[in-house]
């Protein structure tokens, strides 16, 4: 398997990118926060320095004259970073105290809603750099001089800027740490969650290379329960395939063992003899037996070969092809031999039936399939492919009683002395690797008839 890293470190990573996006968007909006909080506060103050100059405001002489109060500047002597500007303009528009050229408040710049004065907020650029003015509109009622006068009071921006940047700078601290506190806590969560996977490496590294029984019932949680219940069942699907192997390995011992010792009684039997004609009638039983012998071997390699085919049809291995091809194929290359034995081999096949699954399984199948009915026929098989997905195979021989026809698919199974008992079995086994169905009955000849059914579209017909 492909390393994949580790769950808790993915987690945690995972965790982490979600958390400094969350930290990013955060220091944002808590920027603009804390400069909306900056603005608010050197408002404020900036309308109090206005007011206290509006307050100083005078008419002598027919003129109005303002003494600036020192507390009016005072209020931002504590902020090395900021500079103050102000503008005092009578109500015909002169400059009668402070700095020329000051900017006005923009055409359409509302009046504030915040404070009860006629006074308007705005940033503009004076000097070089930005500043944050308030324009407060002062009435005037002298009887020598009647209107509004304009007090403005602009400080440049550094200082809100400094304030923000603090704020900014606090939040940001006690988020990371709240953020690494949650990774913190995380990382142990993951961790006590991750320790019943760890149970379980345990038990399982525990176990004995040949213990195939069901893992212990380790307390997992409902996400991990699936797992160890396909675990539990690939074990138990796995201890059974063990199983049959063992039990196959034993039965083919025993099958050999008994053709091998007649075979070995042969041929000593046959040296005894002083005169050839014995030696030669021991050599044809020996050759007879090896015959049998070398059937027996290619069975036991079909069943071996099946297995691997049913694994690659399992894995979407298999191939489509045309039943009726094959089987008219089969029957061409079998017709001398069934000629030879004296039986009629005949194919009914009308037209093309395509089935997906091993070309060379399908031609042991029907190689099976033929040859145990030519074996038992009396002078008649008949080979048949028909729509949806079916192949039958008939003779007209004594056929199956009723009550044998499960037990002739187990491996090593005789109904009369000759044969291996493994032609049937095979054909089980290759029905079972393309999801197949096969039965057995009585047929329109009167003797065996072998019906396979090859799914259709995923399902059996």
């Amino acid at each position: 398997m492909l390393g994949a890293g580790s769950l808790r470190g993915r987690l945690l990573r995972r965790l982490a990118a979600m958390l400094a996006i969350l930290l990013v968007l955060g220091s944002l909006t808590t920027y603009r926060s804390a400069r909306h909080a900056a603005d608010v506060a050197y408002d404020r103050t900036l309308l109090a320095s206005a007011r206290d100059i509006a307050d100083g405001l005078h008419t002598r002489d027919g003129r109005l004259r303002a003494d600036i109060p020192y507390i009016a500047l005072d209020s931002f002597a504590f902020d090395s970073e900021g500079r103050i500007f102000y503008q005092v303009i009578d109500p015909r528009g002169q400059l009668i105290s402070g700095y020329e050229n000051l900017p006005a408040a923009p055409q359409g710049t509302p009046r504030t809603e915040d404070y009860p004065a006629l006074a308007r907020f705005y940033t503009a650029e004076y000097q070089g750099q930005g500043v944050r003015v308030v324009s407060l509109l002062q009435p005037v009622t002298q009887p020598e001089l009647n209107g509004m006068a304009e007090i403005r009071v602009a400080e440049t921006l550094g200082a809100r800027e400094r304030l923000a940047r603090n704020l900014l700078g606090d939040t940001l601290l006690h988020l990371g740490l709240s953020a690494l506190a949650a990774l913190l806590m995380v990382w142990y969560a993951v961790s006590a969650g991750l320790r019943p996977l760890e149970r379980l490496r345990e038990a399982v590294e525990e176990r004995q290379p040949d213990d195939l029984r069901p893992l212990p019932q380790v307390a997992v949680q409902r996400e991990l329960r699936p797992l160890v219940g396909a675990l539990n069942h690939f074990t138990v699907r796995l201890r059974g395939l063990f199983e049959r192997q063992t039990q196959f390995i034993a039965d083919a011992s025993h099958e050999l063992r008994t053709p091998l010792a007649a075979l070995k009684a042969r041929l000593e039997l046959g040296l005894r003899q002083q005169e050839a004609q014995a030696w030669r009638e021991a050599l044809a039983d020996a050759v007879e037996s090896v015959d049998r012998l070398t059937g027996l071997a290619n069975r036991l390699l079909s069943l071996a070969r099946i297995e691997s085919g049913a694994h690659a049809i399992a894995e979407g291995g298999g191939e489509s092809f045309d039943l009726t091809r094959l089987a008219r194929e089969h029957g061409m290359a079998l017709a001398p031999l069934a000629h030879a034995r004296g039986v009629a081999l005949a194919l009914e096949a009308e037209q093309e039936v395509w089935i997906t699954g091993d070309p060379t399984l399908l031609h042991e199948l029907l190689n099976n399939l033929v040859d145990n009915a030519m074996a038992h026929a009396r002078g008649n098989v008949v080979i048949r492919v028909a729509q949806p997905a079916r192949l039958e195979v008939e003779d007209d021989g004594p056929g199956i009683p009723e009550e044998e026809r499960e037990k002739v698919f187990e491996r090593f199974y005789r109904r009369r002395q000759e044969g291996t008992g493994l032609g049937l079995a095979i054909v089980g086994e290759i029905c079972s690797a393309h999801r197949a169905r096969i039965e057995l009955a009585q047929g329109e000849l009167g003797g065996l008839r072998v019906r396979v059914s090859f799914p259709v579209d995923g399902d059996l017909p």
